[in-house]
């Protein structure tokens, strides 16, 4: 049975501007992510940067998220072009990439998500992204249905925002806080207020240029951002949601130790 690749609506809600409130995934596995799948947020972070995630992990995450109003996106641990095929091969719709310090850095990320002549991306329609070939409009399309997302970590990447926000094919732009402080001279202190005020500037930037703007607040105060145009917000992560409830129940008991 023939079928067709099913449309990118968050690339769709990216473009409008649509606030979306995400939550990080630290653990690798697949029950913790289908835990959180009907939870309510617009989308989900499954993240091999950080993590002990590969790709086969990623996969069946990626199956725990099918039928859940959460968007996947996947984080690849580094800016590779093998790395990047695979992980679209294995159903990637929304891919983030760390790091992208330039906009000839980012030009070339985007022409890994591309099949030829758009892009150098290896073409195979066998894949599950191809619907295991039952997407009969799948090489016609798969290059339109991706959504890219730029991580922003370094005062170079700051330089050359708005190089990087004109790429055709960057969908969104993505601050990363712990690597911008480090990188500015504010390693552990993200709240610094030199880190803010380029955040600030970052998130400015990329809404002038008509990009969706992303940022990381593991504290659930995503409030200021959204005030100031950033609309992929993630709010937290399962694991500092898992120890801070593990904490305070902890303490609750302390009186009776």
């Amino acid at each position: 049975m023939s079928a067709s690749l099913p449309a990118n609506t968050f690339k769709t809600a990216l473009a409008a501007s649509q606030p979306l409130i995400g939550l990080w995934c630290n653990f690798a596995t697949l029950p913790t992510v289908e835990a959180v799948a009907h939870a309510g947020f617009d989308w989900l972070l499954l993240d091999m940067e950080h993590t002990p995630s590969d790709l086969q992990i990623i996969g069946t995450q990626l199956l725990a998220l099918r039928g859940s109003a959460s968007a996947a996106v996947v984080r690849v641990p580094v800016a590779d072009m093998a790395t990047i095929k695979r992980a679209l091969d294995a159903g990637t719709a929304n891919l983030m990439v760390p790091n992208i310090r330039s906009a000839a850095e980012a030009r070339e990320v985007v022409s890994w998500t591309r099949f030829a002549p758009e892009g150098v991306r290896g073409v195979a329609g066998s894949t599950r992204a191809g619907g295991y070939t039952r997407f009969k409009d799948y090489m016609a399309r798969a290059n339109d249905e991706i959504a890219l997302v730029l991580q922003i970590e370094s005062r170079q990447a700051l330089g050359e925002l708005e190089a990087i926000c004109a790429v055709p094919g960057v969908d969104a732009v993505f601050i990363g806080p712990s690597d911008l402080a480090a990188d500015l001279g504010h390693r552990g202190q993200p709240g610094h207020p030199e880190v803010q005020a380029a955040i600030s500037q970052a998130i400015a930037t990329g809404r002038k240029a008509g990009k969706a703007v992303g940022i990381l607040t593991v504290d659930g105060k995503g409030e200021p951002y959204l005030d100031q145009g950033a609309t992929m917000v993630g709010v937290g992560s399962d694991l500092h949601l898992l120890v801070a409830a593990a904490d305070a129940l902890a303490a609750k008991f302390t009186p009776y130790r």
